[in-house]
């Protein structure tokens, strides 16, 4: 690759420890360190543009099948104009980063801070690290028009739910959630199905989520929704906001 990617290190501390109360002056340095997170992420995601939050894997490698399908959702997903945003890290957040940095779509990562596993992809353009797992996931949702699930641990499924909680919860509007691998989320499909038996879902929130194997079904189904329903204006950069033009 000829350019380096531009990456925004958002400075890092040590992880808060989530024990009870702390002393005040540490609670207003925890608020006041999230709020600098938020408003560093907002400045940097402000004018990415719509874009397509790819969930999955980083433990996946480049010759696994999902890798390799992600990678060509990354590609698909720069074909339609839109920027392929994911949790910058390896695997499949690497391979849908890949595909839109390797056909001149817009490539973004959203890292978190770990003692493991997760380094910042070299396919993203636009990056930014954070500490705590619930500024990432919001910022991940925030920017986006539509979601694809792909196969992973407990990350990808604690952000699989969070963005289906906030569907069903009329947080965000009813965007498309793909659902890729069928046969990896057949146990989960049947597991709706008992929630659905037993009253604690609806049968219509099933309605929010696609399953498929195609990405072009994928590419397809996300397509027709967002173009249909959302006139994407560019956004105006405000100079006394200090924001490049």
């Amino acid at each position: 690759m000829s350019a380096q990617p531009k990456q925004r290190i958002i400075p890092a501390t040590k992880q808060y420890d989530l024990e009870g109360p702390k002393p005040r002056v540490n609670e207003f340095l925890f608020a006041l360190q999230i709020f600098v997170q938020f408003i560093k992420g907002f400045r940097t995601l402000h004018f990415v543009g719509p874009s397509v939050t790819v969930f999955g894997s980083a433990r996946f490698k480049e010759n696994n099948p999902y890798y390799i399908k992600a990678r060509e959702i990354g590609k698909r997903i720069a074909g339609l104009g839109f920027t392929t945003m994911t949790g910058g890290g390896p695997g499949i957040m690497e391979a849908a980063n890949r595909g839109a940095f390797e056909n001149g779509g817009t490539s973004v990562g959203c890292n978190i801070k770990l003692p493991f596993e997760q380094n910042i992809n070299p396919y993203t353009q636009i990056s930014l690290t954070f500490n705590y797992f619930f500024i990432r996931k919001v910022l991940l949702v925030k920017y986006s028009y539509a979601f694809i699930i792909m196969p992973g641990g407990f990350g990808t499924q604690d952000e699989f739910f969070e963005t289906l909680t906030l569907a069903q919860t009329k947080v965000i509007n009813d965007f498309p959630i793909v659902v890729m691998g069928k046969e990896y989320y057949e146990p989960l499909h049947h597991w709706m199905d008992h929630m659905i038996a037993e009253g604690t879902i609806s049968p219509e929130d099933k309605k929010f989520m696609l399953f498929t194997d195609s990405v072009d079904e994928a590419i397809e189904h996300i397509s027709k929704y967002v173009l249909k329903n959302y006139v994407v204006k560019p956004r105006k950069r405000l100079w006394w906001l200090f924001e490049k033009i």
